[in-house]
């Protein structure tokens, strides 16, 4: 989950920073009698096929080569589950085939994030994103979520607007800026309402996740093996809340707690962003960085910056200037993995002398944009979901009275989560759910994972959905940057991949 101006996790960092929950049901190596999934998904859907669904689930899609060793396909599903004989649109997926053809388990759904994020440009990077044990072992399909990427999409805004939407002031100082902000905010969702028509009122993650279990259904598997990373959680926790016998082996990592309302979610974003910020101030400081040598002296360089380029936009590639939420962006985006603290600390040094290009270029890798354009629509899909999965920002006074809260307790980015709502306020659609408890109840153990220092998924927030879910299993990852699989702790990495491979669960809460 990304702050939401930024839209979500860029694949090429969700490779390095994101992983997946796995749901499978697999014949365990020592025979321990869990249930073999269909090896091929030739021989038709198993498991329950909801009534008026079976066309859909009984598809034979055509996998056709897209890559060195990988396969792609479309599918169909319906745009309304109430009207199955309704209009139909389109999911795209990819398939990274097990290493081991003869020992294959099944099939392991993966999700980086987002809402927004592409899982098939995911699935490609499998070789990065997961542990050799788990692309001998399993079938790895990444697919782009209903509105997203290459499946059909949400459309709202072309180059230039995105880009103003993303430039603009996002910590306005009086009602002039407020209305300005506004319009900008106004003009996404009119966009969203004119160029995406019937499929806005169903990308929601329940939506998605009934998608899920189509997929699950086609390639033949009775139950559901998943990673999800970042808002992938929340997806895997709403499919194990639909479908709880269906479930395998899910793995949460990076949990988004389903039970927080918008500002709650937001305040704890804000702080999350700050914890970060001051874990990368300290360890600039320990190693006597260009910055100062001192948390202190370092934060203050960065606040300095932030706020300076309110009043007077740094230059930036020539055609575009930095502005102040594009410093914000800049400064966001090296917190969410560790290797890129020094590109953080580079780019405040030029900033501090008046140079920004290097923070506008990393605003750009967060918010996929190329020199062509945004390379998806990834900051337009992130509100055509969050806007419909639950209420949020209703009105510019409800912002107004929010304000000094969301100040109080982040001072440096509480504003930003804030009015970075805004969208919503003016969404055509009206929203389809709301934050609630999930328990799942009667699923198989489902494992959760948080990292104490994530600056995007609050580590509260794994342990909220970890407690709410009847068969959740929380590992903690003491660490920075975002999601704990496959980010260097062997700890969290065997106990993940024991539970996919061999369907050992951890048996109470375990702490790497």
């Amino acid at each position: 989950m990304k702050i939401r101006k930024a839209a979500v996790v860029l694949v090429g960092v969700a490779v390095l920073v994101s992983s997946c929950g796995v749901a499978s049901r697999a014949q365990d190596a020592d025979g321990s009698g869990a249930t073999q999934p269909s090896a091929g998904g030739t021989k038709g859907p198993a498991g329950p096929v909801p009534a008026g669904l079976e066309k859909f689930y009984q598809q034979q899609p055509d996998w056709e080569r897209c890559g060195s060793g990988q396969m792609c396909t479309t599918i169909t599903v319906p745009l309304d589950y109430d009207q199955p004989t309704g209009k139909t649109i389109e999911l795209r997926a990819r398939k990274v085939p097990a290493r081991d053809r003869t020992g294959k388990i099944g099939t392991l759904f993966i999700n980086p994030g987002g809402p927004g994020a592409s899982g098939q440009k995911y699935a490609a990077a499998a070789a990065f994103a997961l542990g050799a044990p788990l692309l001998r072992k399993f079938d790895v399909i990444g697919w782009d979520p209903r509105g997203v990427g290459d499946s059909t999409p949400v459309r709202c805004l072309d180059t230039e607007q995105m880009d103003t939407f993303i430039a603009t002031d996002g910590s306005p100082d009086d009602d002039a800026e407020i209305t300005e902000l506004n319009a900008v905010a106004k003009s996404m969702a009119d966009g969203c309402e004119q160029r995406s028509g019937d499929l806005l009122a169903h990308v929601s993650t329940k939506d998605a996740a009934r998608d899920i279990d189509v997929l699950r259904g086609i390639v033949g598997d009775s139950e559901l093996y998943y990673l999800g990373k970042s808002y992938g959680t929340l997806l895997g926790a709403t499919y194990a809340e639909l479908f709880p016998k269906n479930v395998g082996r899910l793995v949460l990592d990076g949990a988004v707690d389903p039970s927080n309302t918008s500002e709650e979610n937001n305040i704890a974003q804000a702080k999350g962003f700050d914890a970060a910020l001051d874990a990368f101030a300290d360890d600039c400081a320990q190693r006597a960085c260009r910055l100062g040598s001192s948390k202190a002296e370092v934060l203050a360089k960065i606040d300095k910056l932030i706020d300076d380029s309110d009043a007077n936009p740094l230059p930036g590639d020539g055609k575009r200037t930095v502005s102040q939420a594009l410093v914000v962006l800049g400064v966001i985006f090296p917190l969410y993995l560790k290797d890129y603290w020094p590109r953080l600390e580079d780019a405040v040094l030029d900033g501090l002398s008046g140079k920004g290009a290097r923070l506008l270029a990393l605003a750009d890798e967060y918010t996929n944009r190329t020199p062509r354009g945004y390379s998806d629509n990834a900051g337009e899909a992130i509100y055509a979901v969050n806007c419909l999965d639950r209420p949020d920002i209703t009105s510019i006074a409800q912002a107004k009275a929010a304000e000094p809260k969301f100040t109080a307790e982040s001072p440096r980015f509480g504003t930003f989560l804030l009015w970075g709502s805004l969208p919503c306020a003016n969404w055509p659609v009206k929203p389809t759910d709301k934050p609630h408890v999930i328990k799942a109840a009667g699923a198989k153990p489902i494992v959760v994972v948080g990292t104490t220092r994530d600056p995007a998924t609050p580590y509260d927030w794994a342990v909220g959905l970890a407690g709410q879910l009847e068969s959740g299993v929380l590992i903690t990852r003491d660490g920075d940057g975002h999601t704990g699989y496959h980010e260097g702790n062997s700890c969290v990495d065997d106990a993940v991949e024991a539970y996919f491979l061999k369907g050992t669960a951890p048996t109470s809460d375990i702490k790497c």
